[in-house]
């Protein structure tokens, strides 16, 4: 999940999430659609200068402000890409959006995630290229993460569950990446409170070395201090206004890259791993 990122599927925001109801979606009070949208564009800037090729899905007045948040209803292997099953019930046209895409872009679709199953991106976290991590909580169930584990395993892939805290309850967002984003493939920013104790073991016994990011930092914006996009390993873009956080991170020998997003990010309760669906990773 940290090797340099070269080809990730983005949504550009435009009218759907511009004129978006806030409260429909869950939205925090500092939400402005139209500075939202503005600020994408610093995103997608930094991206880009990376040297990723962005496939782009264009947001239309489809209505689906959240398919901005493109790790979520997808997720793509060596071998292609697995339709997910939303467990945000006013996300679960996004899928359709991916697969459409991924034909587009001549990426081969493995399978998908049927009902009740239900799986998130941000709930799964590649340890390895053999070990797939998948957090149990309010957005992803057992059943799909059992349909997800027949799929894979054809491919050599092993998929562990971890059981979620309920935290701030089922309208909020608590994925597995909520609390851990790897940074280099032996290196990972956690927020330890929240992570799953089989989950962190998992990681020290693979190798990993933990950074803890600022606690008071990760409540202050929601978590998403702690949800950085690594474009390649130890190279990350982060959310502005988490010094601590960053410190950490550069201290473990990362370079960081952040940029304006309060209305964009904070309010909207994704960060720049949500904004991005890696396709292809090089090592």
């Amino acid at each position: 999940m940290a090797g340099r990122l070269a080809r990730v599927l983005m949504r550009r925001p435009g009218p759907s999430l511009a004129t978006a109801d806030r409260a429909l979606w869950h939205y925090g009070a500092g939400f402005d659609g139209r500075r939202a949208v503005s600020e994408y564009a610093g995103f997608a800037e930094a991206v880009a200068s990376s040297g990723a090729e962005i496939l782009w899905i264009e947001d239309d007045g489809d209505g689906l402000a959240d398919a901005m948040f493109t790790h979520d209803p997808s997720l793509v292997t060596g071998e292609g890409a697995v339709l997910l099953s939303m467990g945000k019930p006013l996300r679960r046209g996004e899928p359709a959006l991916h697969e459409a895409a991924y034909r587009a872009a001549g990426v081969p679709i493995l399978g998908r995630i049927e009902a009740p199953g239900t799986v998130e991106g941000g709930d799964c976290v590649w340890v390895d290229a053999a070990t797939l991590a998948v957090g149990r909580g309010v957005r992803t169930n057992e059943a799909g993460i059992l349909q997800l584990r027949a799929l894979l395993a054809p491919l050599g892939i092993g998929v562990l569950g971890f059981d979620l805290p309920f935290w701030q309850g089922e309208e909020a967002c608590l994925h597995l990446m909520s609390v851990v984003s790897p940074l280099a493939p032996d290196l990972a920013l956690v927020h330890p409170p929240l992570l799953p104790v089989a989950f962190r073991s998992l990681l020290i016994e693979r190798g990993y070395t933990l950074v803890t990011g600022d606690p008071a930092e990760f409540e202050a914006s929601f978590g998403l201090s702690l949800n950085v996009l690594p474009t390649g390993p130890r190279e990350v873009i982060a959310v502005a206004g988490a010094p601590k956080t960053q410190a950490a991170m550069e201290a473990a020998g990362c370079r960081v890259t952040t940029f304006a997003a309060d209305a964009l990010c904070l309010a909207c309760e994704g960060g720049p791993t949500c904004l991005t669906r890696p396709v292809l990773r090089l090592d």
